[in-house]
C-alpha cells in the first residue's frame, strides 16, 4: 500500500496568464518547478477531442494481438514504434515496471545530420488507420506547448525568453503512448517504479486513473490528481543538470490501483521534450555562485547523457 499523503497540493497554474500575465504565469510556473520539481497547468487550450481521438488509437493499438503489435517493435533500441512487455526496467530495479508502450519521435528532413542516430518513425497504419493522423497531431501539439513553457521558465531563470527556441528545434523528443495493464492482486511489480525522467522537461495528458506520485522533501509521496482537462510538467535530469538543481528532477512513480481499481487499466500520454543532440549540457553561470558551487564542472551533450541512460533503463 502506497504511504502517500494528501496533506499538500500542487495548485494549478492557469495557461491563461501566459498571454496575460506573462510575468506572473512565469513566476507561478517556475516556483512550482523550484519546489516540487512537478507543476500543472489549467486552461492550457488543447483541444480535448483531438487528444481524446489520439488516446483512442492508442487504445486500439494496444487492444491488437501480440503478434500484430510485435511487428512494429524495432530491432534496436526503443525509442520508435512499439516496446513490449518486461523491457523497461527503472534505474537500480531487477523487477521490470508493468507497461508496454509506443514511441513516436521527431520527423527529420531528408539530410539532416541526426539521421545517423535519430530513425524514421513506423505507423501501425495497416491496423489502426487513424494512428498517424491522431497521434502525430499530438507530438506537434505538446512539442509547441513545451516551447512555450520553456519561454517562461527562461524568464524564471532570468534568461532572455527565447534562448532555448535554438537548443530543442531538433531535439529527439519522444511522445510514449503508455498502457499499463490490470493489475494482479499478488503482484510483485508496480506499474511503475521511482525514477526521474532523463530528459529537459515532460509534459503528461490521458491520466485517466490514479497513481502517480512525487517523492516530497520530507521523504513522503505526494499524489498528483490534477483537474480535468489538465496538463502535468515536470523538470528533468538535463534541466536539471543545466539549472545546477535549482529545477530539481523529482523522483516519482506510478503505483498499483486500489483494490477495487486492479481490473482497470491505465493509459496516459507523456512529451519528452530533449535538447538537440549536439547541443552541450554546460551549468548556466547564472545558477552557480558560493552558496551553490558547480556540481557538473564536466559538460556533456545531449545525445551523450541520453544514451548513458537508455543504457541504464535497458531501452539501448
Amino acid at each position: 500500500m502506497s504511504q502517500a499523503h494528501t496533506l499538500q497540493r500542487i495548485e494549478p497554474v492557469s495557461f491563461d496568464g501566459f498571454e496575460r500575465d506573462f510575468a506572473e504565469f512565469a513566476d507561478r510556473l517556475g516556483d512550482s518547478f523550484a519546489r516540487y520539481g512537478f507543476a500543472v497547468i489549467s486552461d492550457h487550450g488543447l483541444p480535448q477531442a483531438r487528444i481524446d481521438a489520439a488516446l483512442a488509437a492508442g487504445k486500439e493499438f494496444f487492444a491488437l494481438p501480440e503478434a500484430e503489435k510485435l511487428k512494429y517493435k524495432l530491432p534496436v533500441g526503443g525509442q520508435r514504434g512499439y516496446t513490449p512487455f518486461g523491457v523497461e526496467t527503472a534505474k537500480g530495479e531487477t523487477n521490470y515496471d508493468l507497461k508496454e508502450f509506443w514511441h513516436v519521435g521527431r520527423e527529420l528532413p531528408p539530410g539532416h545530420r541526426y539521421r545517423s542516430h535519430m530513425a524514421d518513425n513506423v505507423w501501425p497504419d495497416a491496423d489502426v488507420p487513424d494512428f498517424h493522423e491522431t497521434v502525430g497531431w499530438l507530438y506537434g501539439a505538446l512539442d509547441a506547448m513545451g516551447l512555450r513553457l520553456l519561454e517562461a521558465i527562461a524568464a524564471y531563470l532570468g534568461l532572455e525568453r527565447h534562448v532555448f527556441d535554438p537548443t530543442v528545434d531538433f531535439g529527439n523528443s519522444i511522445l510514449r503512448l503508455l498502457h499499463y495493464p490490470p493489475v494482479p492482486v499478488d503482484g510483485p511489480h508496480i506499474r511503475a517504479a521511482a525514477h526521474e525522467d532523463i530528459n529537459v522537461i515532460t509534459l503528461l495528458l490521458g491520466a485517466e486513473e490514479a497513481g502517480l506520485e512525487v517523492l516530497d522533501r520530507d521523504g513522503r509521496w505526494l499524489p498528483i490528481n490534477p483537474p480535468p482537462g489538465s496538463l502535468v510538467c515536470n523538470i528533468g535530469d538535463m534541466l536539471q543538470r543545466l539549472t545546477n538543481h535549482r529545477l530539481p528532477s523529482t523522483t516519482h512513480r506510478v503505483v498499483n490501483p486500489a483494490p477495487e481499481r486492479r481490473g482497470v487499466p491505465r493509459y496516459s500520454t507523456p512529451f519528452f521534450l530533449h535538447f538537440n543532440s549536439d547541443y552541450e549540457i554546460r551549468t548556466l553561470p547564472s545558477c552557480v555562485d558560493l552558496a551553490h558551487p558547480d556540481r557538473y564542472p564536466t559538460s556533456i551533450t545531449a545525445d551523450e547523457f541520453l544514451q548513458e541512460r537508455l543504457r541504464e533503463i535497458k531501452l539501448a
